[in-house]
């Protein structure tokens, strides 16, 4: 279990990750954003590291290490560019871990050490056109046909889902219907694993997004996908339950991503500040600027604890759900906070997009909506306390 102060394995963990990001990942990264192109160079060497496989046992090609890990290391990679974060927060917590936590001894053996190996990537396939939030209102679906799913339906706004190195998405989909006591009818969800190269799975155009220009993310369509009934991950019925568990998970995660990247918004606008001259002193001289930046400060210092806290109650085997809630909520107004005001610090040049500050104010406005909108914390957050 974490304590507020890391150990000394953690903390060599983040200082190895933290000069990784400011050596490897940040000289490429305007370059990448400006291109929408993927760093297929970075995964590379992220891969090599052993980052795709920390949370995972050893017997399953893993590092061996725990969530609060991968915690760390995605804080480091959002301080200097959240697309590479995501890349790596995506192919663990919503790519591998589905297949970790529910998948059959075989399914782990098929496709973990791979993941986990950061060789192969996998996709989350829960969003649909008109089920984002109100996931269980999905329209995918899969019957059985001579030992075969047969999957129709489309997926949108879907992570890791369209490199060259993508080879499964774990989907969603309505496998059967049953009758409630009041007469109305329930979906049965299941989660089924598809490989990319089935005939009938298509990764469509790429988005053009607003920010994180370097992470891949597609729609997807799935036209009479036919994949083995072994391919069921976990209980049929259960897809549902069990993805919204990998969310809680994936909350700490990216607060996480959320903390690092309100924490380079500080470090790049104390570095600014001490730089920049201004009727004769450095901008950092003056009240409106200092006290502007302490706020930020205290932002990113918020966000740590409470992502610090979720992750020591989910690996003491505790309730952890709104504490992740909490702790991702907070940091993703912190990153988003934070990115405007860093702006701010920079002015005419935090509009420029070679700076570091200006890509954090594009990318963070996603980081209170994806894996879960503002909007969704409270409700979890408000059902906590009785309301």
């Amino acid at each position: 279990m974490p304590d507020f102060e890391l150990s000394e394995d953690y903390q060599d963990l983040s200082d190895m990750v933290r000069d990784f990001a400011d050596t490897v990942v940040a000289p490429v990264s305007a370059k990448h954003d400006q291109e929408h192109s993927f760093p297929y160079e970075v995964v590379s060497q992220m891969a090599e590291m052993g980052l795709f496989g920390l949370p995972f046992p050893e017997e399953f090609g893993g590092q061996g290490g725990d969530y609060f890990a991968l915690a760390l290391a995605l804080e480091q990679l959002g301080r200097v560019d959240q697309s590479v974060a995501i890349t790596l927060e995506a192919g663990v917590s919503l790519g591998a871990m589905p297949v970790y936590r529910f998948g059959n001894e075989e399914q782990k053996q098929q496709w973990l050490p791979m993941l986990a190996s950061g060789t192969a990537l996998a996709g989350f396939g829960l969003t649909e056109p008109e089920a984002g939030s109100d996931a269980g209102g999905t329209k995918t679906h899969a019957h059985l046909e001579n030992g075969e799913w047969v999957v129709n339906g489309n997926k949108e706004f879907i992570t890791n889902s369209g490199t060259d190195i993508t080879k499964l998405v774990t989907v969603t989909a309505v496998t059967g219907t049953s009758e409630r006591s009041d007469g109305s009818v329930k979906k049965e969800i299941s989660t089924i694993l598809v490989p990319t190269d089935t005939p009938g799975f298509k990764a469509e155009k790429a988005y053009n997004k607003v920010g994180w220009n370097a992470s891949d993310t597609h729609p997807l369509t799935l036209q009479d996908v036919r994949v083995p009934e072994a391919n069921l991950l976990g209980v049929q019925g259960r897809g549902f339950a069990n993805f919204l568990s990998i969310l809680d998970e994936g909350r700490i995660a990216i607060a996480a991503l959320a903390t690092g990247a309100a924490q380079g918004c500080v470090d790049e606008s104390v570095r600014y500040a001490q730089e920049r001259q201004a009727f004769g002193h450095n901008i950092g001289k003056y009240q409106g600027i200092s006290f502007k930046i302490a706020r930020m400060q205290a932002r990113a210092y918020t966000a740590r604890l409470a992502y610090y806290d979720a992750a020591a109650r989910m690996l003491a085997g505790k309730d952890f759900k709104v504490q992740a809630a909490i702790a991702k909520m907070v940091a993703g107004e912190a990153a988003m906070d934070n990115a405007r005001d860093a702006t701010q610090v920079f002015g005419g040049y935090g509009f420029i997009n070679e700076f570091v500050v200006s890509r954090h104010y594009r990318d963070s406005k996603i980081l209170e909506v994806g894996e879960g909108t503002t909007e969704v914390q409270l409700m979890l957050i408000a059902r906590d306390l009785g309301l």
